[in-house]
């Protein structure tokens, strides 16, 4: 199961204390008191895969390493290691206290949630020419703490939509390596599953009803995805009895959620084109020419069809 909303709380490595102590060697007597190390900080940090997330749903509080404290014979304490929490490309990180929001959308890319505290000075640092044998050191100071949401956006060139059931997982499997599920009953595809086409990210999204904006099906969920694809391709089943109204549903759901999303760049399939004949496929292709979109039809049995689609594809600048 993909896992795209979490709420986890971090805290950074708190300052080790600087401590008091002084040589005992003679004709070197004076304060050798070192500092405390830094706590270790909390860092994100974008990787591909898109399940990532999942770890957290069980575990929920994480700590960096405290600083140490400081020792004697000017020793100051070692610096707490940092913290990387791994999240996936696309993720969203909401801070929960102050609102702030920042998107990591590259592999590799980090994001530090939480700094460490600083360590507490020892004695060695309060010595002065007034006060050659101070007895002061400061603790070291507590490490940030946060709450952050962490938000899965896929990131994708193309994104499939389209009613339960029209043939996207099909699609999918057909074009790339994927092997999102293929069953002949609605909601087969219960999370996106991605595959490439020479380069050109294909997410599958699982099938929208009407409604999917207020929430019913799996609504929202998985609206929030569409939004980082470039390109739609969506999907009509020419066994639909109104293909027409299948494809403005689906269009007043994406307007709903997210009116941006009706300017992105759209190609519409009618797939399971093999299911129905030459003349009733010619009358879906008509009644959707109201859509001024492409109308392409498909069928994953039928090569020259599928090779029309790829060559939409590969049409598609990354």
């Amino acid at each position: 199961m993909l896992v795209d909303v979490v709420k986890i709380k971090v805290a950074a490595g708190n300052g080790g204390d600087g401590i008091v102590t002084f040589s005992k060697v003679k004709m070197t007597l004076g304060p050798t008191g070192g500092s405390g190390g830094r706590g270790g900080d909390v860092y994100l940090e974008a990787v591909p895969d898109l399940g990532a997330l999942r770890k957290y749903r069980t575990q929920k509080d994480f700590h960096a390493e405290d600083g140490r404290a400081g020792r004697s014979a000017f020793r100051d304490g070692h610096r707490g290691e940092e913290l990387v929490l791994q999240v996936p490309r696309g993720t969203v990180a909401h801070n929960c206290a102050t609102g702030a929001s920042f998107e990591l959308t590259k592999v590799g890319e980090r994001l530090l949630v939480a700094s460490g505290g600083t360590g507490g000075k020892g004695n060695f640092l309060f010595r002065s020419a007034t006060n050659t044998t101070p007895k002061r050191a400061d603790p070291g100071l507590p490490g940030q703490t946060a709450e952050i949401e962490l938000e899965l956006k896929l990131i994708a060139d193309v994104g499939l939509v389209g009613l339960p059931n029209v043939g996207k997982s099909s699609f999918l499997n057909a074009v790339t390596n994927a092997k999102s599920p293929v069953a002949d009953y609605a909601f087969t595809t219960l999370e996106p599953h991605l595959g490439a086409f020479y380069g050109v990210i294909i997410a599958d999204l699982p099938g929208l009803i009407e409604g999917a904006s207020e929430g019913k099906g799996l609504g929202i969920k998985f609206l929030r995805h569409i939004e980082r694809t470039r390109v739609l391709f969506h999907f009509i089943t020419a066994t639909s009895e109104d293909p027409l109204a299948d494809y403005e549903t689906i269009r007043a759901e994406l307007g709903a959620y997210n009116k941006a999303l009706l300017e992105k760049p759209e190609y519409v399939f009618v797939s399971k084109a093999d299911d129905v004949s030459p003349e009733r496929m010619k009358e879906i292709v008509k009644s959707l020419k109201k859509t001024k979109r492409a109308v392409t039809p498909l069928s994953v049995f039928d090569d020259a069809s599928l090779e029309a689609a790829k060559a939409i594809l590969k049409g598609i600048v990354i």
